[in-house]
This record gives C-alpha cells, structure tokens and sequence, in this order.
C-alpha cells in the first residue's frame, strides 16, 4: 500500500479528528500516523526497520510542534537534514498561535504553518483542502536515485 500522509500527532482526540476527515475524503488508507517524533524519525530515517524506498515518496507530512520525547521542531530539523527527506513537503499543523513558534518553524523549513481549527465543519474543511493541494496540486520534486533513495 502506498502511504501518501504521515500524520504525526500525540492528542488521541486531534488524531481521531484528522482521521475522520481522511476518511470522509477518501484518503484514510494511505495516511500513517505516528503518536511522537521518535517513531516517524525511526520510520523515516533508521535504515534498520527495513522499510522500503515508498518510504520517501509521500505526499505530506502532517506535523504537531508539541510532541512527547522530541518536539515537532526537533523532528523537522532532522528531516530537513537528510537528503532522503528533505524535499517532502511538511505541514506544521498545530494549536499554538504563537509568533515565535511561526517563525522557528519557517526558519528550519516548513512549507506551511496552520493553526487547527476548533470547529468541526473548519477542519474539515481544512482537511479536505490540505489533502487536494498537497496531493494533487503541488508539483514537488522526485528525488534522483543515485542519491541512495
């Protein structure tokens, strides 16, 4: 199965929230979740969990700042570090409303920073509209091969 989404978030309730949108969108099988930065770096980074190279071709990550044991920017940092992932495009997608956590985020490379909406009806429409840009719209680069990827 190819995985289109990572969806990296730690409040059960936001992750069910998400989930339920991708379901209603019709994208809920090829999104993947992670509940802390460890287990996405794992996955995306550790060559020993064995995964195989699809791995590198999603469409989006879906980030929280506040995770448990490494925090969102800590986790962008590593990804933006690694030539296997630093071209996918990462959404911090976030309760925090705070200036500076905008401006770290931007200055360690995310594509984009969205506040999550309270209301129901504004996530999913919010979730839809992430979904089609991010999965359709966007044009992003394909890695090269001989970059071991």
């Amino acid at each position: 199965m190819l995985i289109d989404i990572l969806l990296v978030e730690d409040n059960p309730d936001d992750r069910e929230l998400t989930l339920n949108a991708f379901q209603k969108l019709g994208v809920v099988d090829r999104v993947k979740t992670f509940h802390d930065g460890i287990g996405v770096l794992d996955y995306l980074l550790d060559d020993r969990v064995g995964q195989d190279s699809d791995r590198y071709a999603l469409k989006l990550i879906l980030l929280d700042l506040n995770l448990p044991k490494i925090n969102g920017l800590e986790v962008l940092e590593q990804l933006r570090a690694d030539v296997r992932t630093q071209v996918i495009p990462i959404v911090m997608l976030t309760s925090s409303i705070r200036d500076q956590d905008r401006i770290m985020s931007y200055s360690k490379g995310i594509n984009s920073y969205i506040s999550k909406p309270v209301n129901f009806d504004e996530f999913m429409n919010l979730a839809k509209e992430l979904t089609i840009y991010w999965t359709e719209i966007n044009n992003q680069p394909l890695l090269p091969r001989s970059i071991g990827v």
